[in-house]
């Protein structure tokens, strides 16, 4: 089966909407979502409401840190994040708060786990940004291949039997295979504001069977995502950074 793994969409409908056309027509028959459905971005609404079909027809979904603030005032985060939740937090209503409260922390499936953060204390939001932060996570499943994001930028983290680390940045479009005599952690960019310098919406494609995964990038309507910012009022740094892929 062919997963398409998205994570921290943060409420950009343009960079959404191209991320599924291009993963749908590259032959995805399962939808893996890895949380931070919401936040910073203009259109909460219209992300959480797809998420929430695609759960219905068979899609995987875990609860990122954006979502957990909407319905929790103990999550804190900057200031220009804190505005983005308080603003939709009035946007959203009963049904889709309550979509987000219940997504669960974790999902393991097979030999793969999901998590929006890692897999060592899922609910402390810890970013994986060196290999001993990839150890940890790895050291706490006996999962193959444990997908996250959170931290918005593509890497690609592996441990042997003898928990000797390797790391690496997987490149666009080239498959790696993911060999069965070690653990993975693939890291996801984002979706919705990606970091690593690269503007194009971020996304994986993993083949179930073969082992292999390809991290792909989607070009989108910038423009409009960013002018969707602006016009409601949202910090203007939130619309900038966009083409920046920063």
């Amino acid at each position: 089966m062919l997963l398409a793994v998205f994570s921290d969409i943060h409420g950009n409908r343009q960079a959404f909407e191209a991320c599924l056309k291009i993963a749908r027509a590259k032959g995805a028959e399962r939808f893996v979502l890895l949380g931070d459905f919401v936040g910073y971005g203009a259109d909460p609404e219209w992300v959480v409401d797809t998420a929430m079909e695609l759960v219905a027809q068979g899609a995987v979904a875990v609860r990122g840190n954006h979502d957990q603030a909407v319905n929790s005032s103990a999550e804190t985060m900057n200031a220009e994040a804190q505005i983005a939740i308080e603003w939709t937090r009035g946007r959203l209503d009963t049904a889709q708060r309550r979509f987000l409260a219940e997504l669960p922390m974790l999902v393991e499936d097979s030999d793969r786990l999901f998590v929006h953060s890692e897999a060592s204390h899922p609910q402390r939001w810890h970013y994986v940004r060196s290999t001993v932060d990839a150890a940890k996570s790895l050291i706490a499943t006996p999962a193959h291949v444990t997908f996250c994001g959170h931290i918005h930028r593509p890497a690609l983290y592996s441990m042997s039997v003898t928990a000797k680390m390797t790391s690496f940045v997987p490149k666009t479009d080239v498959p790696v295979q993911l060999l069965r005599g070690r653990q993975w952690l693939a890291v996801l960019g984002s979706v919705g504001q990606p970091r690593d310098g690269d503007p194009s919406a971020s996304f994986v494609l993993f083949d179930t069977v073969s082992c292999q995964i390809t991290y792909c990038r989607a070009p989108y309507d910038i423009a409009t995502a960013a002018s969707r910012i602006r016009d409601n009022g949202l910090p203007p740094w939130l619309a900038d950074r966009l083409s920046q892929g920063r």
